[in-house]
């Protein structure tokens, strides 16, 4: 599995900051609404505004005819500009500055990662609900401790981190609420003379509103709504981390019970034919300890700093490419889950996590205080792991000997009942609490988080939609104010 690559070159600590690629088609859009703004709040005539949206037009036009070699600072666009329309172009910049366009061009970064990253993390989720729906009945052994604790279904534990990465959605779903916030036309730090309305500037780039103080939108805002980016993805890098552990924990038994599909997400070793390392697994849990380190930068680069420096200034603040790769990661290897549900069975079988439920019994069924039949269950495992027998194969006779020299009366159980008791079935499908592994309940988590990741589907898709909208009335308005060019 190859890492994702790096945005920018390590020794070149300028480049993120000229930007490229996305960067420089935000500029653009930022200055076809400038052009517009200016033109409408009549800070320029018409027909020297029609000259610049005219030659901001054919620059476009001209950038995406080359390679992608442009830069997103306007000190090196204005020239080009100039170079058309001489010293007139540089009116463009009437109430702004370098200050607000860098802020708007992170924002813009943000908010299109954001939009990416939660439909990556929908597709991830959208895999881990098909996989739990295959598996309501599959008993697995579930730890504490590293060691095994308490039987449950593979659809229970899945559906656990299901709700967990349903969260890690929600904060990035929050954190566009916060990026998706406009600060152009805040110019350096306090606005400018020049009438410009800044709430039209941000409807024509797709913005919600404003980051209305202008020291706020250009030094404060841009970092702690980066670090709030970075923290959602932070958290989602631990929880994957999380998955990537438990699975990978199964393959230390001779046969495990889970397994991957052979392919790419399958090693084999160069000298041992025998191995099948999970290296997808492996991946899964480096990508997200490199995620994770990622988005520590992005705080320790804010750490410490007054407001105004260089430091926090990035065009693309949270680069969101290992987050996507480490979500299409998590896609591929939970459709390429293989379970042996035997196998799965006769780990639980082959040690005493069902002991709690014949407690449990004794109480409900003879009114034995839970501590004593805590004891008893405890002996029985002694007993068993001394004899090694399992769980089921301790004789009745065994058990009941036990209880009598504990409790100082007979086992409240028949031979029937102490099998039944004691089965990780009768454990599993035997709970009635909220949020248990038993059948109904998994049934109606199934689907509260199906309905879930259907609505959270609804909102990526409808901001991207609003997104698409704007950048049309964009095209628009700038095209109309380009029309009143008399420059040929």
């Amino acid at each position: 599995m190859k890492n994702p690559a790096p945005t920018t070159e390590p020794h070149d600590v300028n480049a993120s900051f000229r930007g490229g690629g996305r960067s420089v088609d935000y500029l653009d859009q930022i200055n076809k609404a400038s052009i517009v703004a200016l033109a409408e709040a009549g800070v320029l005539p018409a027909d020297m505004a029609g000259r610049i949206a005219a030659a901001v037009l054919a620059l476009i036009e001209d950038e995406r005819r080359q390679p992608r070699a442009w830069s997103a600072d306007y000190l090196d666009y204005e020239p080009k500009l100039l170079a058309l329309i001489g010293a007139d172009g540089s009116r463009l910049h009437c109430g702004r500055s370098r200050q607000d366009i860098s802020a708007t061009i992170a924002r813009m970064n943000l908010r299109a990662g954001l939009l990416a990253q939660c439909a990556a993390l929908d597709a991830a989720r959208q895999a881990m609900l098909a996989l739990a729906q295959q598996h309501k009945s599959t008993i697995i052994p579930a730890y504490t401790h590293g060691v095994q604790a308490q039987p449950t279904t593979l659809a229970h534990y899945l559906l656990g981190m299901g709700a967990a990465l349903a969260r890690s959605a929600a904060r990035l779903r929050a954190a566009y609420g916060h990026v998706n916030q406009g600060p152009l036309g805040s110019a350096a730090l306090t606005t400018s003379s020049f009438a410009i309305d800044r709430r039209r500037l941000a409807a024509l780039l797709g913005f919600n509103g404003l980051v209305e103080n202008a020291y706020d939108a250009n030094h404060l805002a841009p970092v702690d709504t980066s670090l709030e980016v970075a923290s959602a993805l932070a958290i989602a890098a631990v929880q994957i981390g999380q998955l990537a552990q438990d699975l990978h924990a199964q393959y230390a038994a001779p046969a495990p019970w889970m397994t991957l599909q052979r392919g790419e997400l399958v090693g084999v070793s160069s000298i041992m034919p025998q191995k099948r390392n999970p290296a997808a697994l492996e991946q899964l849990r480096v990508q997200s300890s490199l995620l994770l380190g990622e988005m520590q930068a992005v705080t320790l680069l804010a750490h410490n700093v007054r407001t105004g420096m260089f430091d926090y200034r990035s065009y693309d603040p949270v680069p969101c490419a290992r987050a996507l790769a480490l979500f299409e990661l998590l896609r591929k290897v939970l459709g390429a889950i293989v379970v042996d549900k035997e196998l799965a069975l006769a780990e639980v079988h082959a040690d005493y996590s069902t002991a709690t439920e014949i407690a449990d019994a004794l109480l409900q069924r003879a009114d034995l205080p839970f501590r004593i039949g805590h004891h008893f269950a405890s002996a029985l495992t002694d007993y068993g792991r001394a004899q090694k027998l399992s769980m089921r194969e301790i004789p009745y006779r065994e058990a009941a000997r036990i209880y009598q020299t504990i409790a100082d009366q007979p086992l409240p159980l028949s031979e029937r009942e102490f099998a039944e008791v004691s089965s990780p079935e009768y454990m599993v499908f035997g709970r009635v609490g909220i949020g248990g592994p038993q059948l109904a309940e998994v049934d109606r988590m199934l689907a509260g988080q199906g309905e879930l990741l259907a609505a959270d589907k609804a909102w990526t898709n409808a901001r991207i939609a609003e997104l698409s909208q704007a950048e049309a009335m964009l095209d628009a308005a700038a095209a109309a104010v380009a029309a009143n060019s008399t420059h040929d």
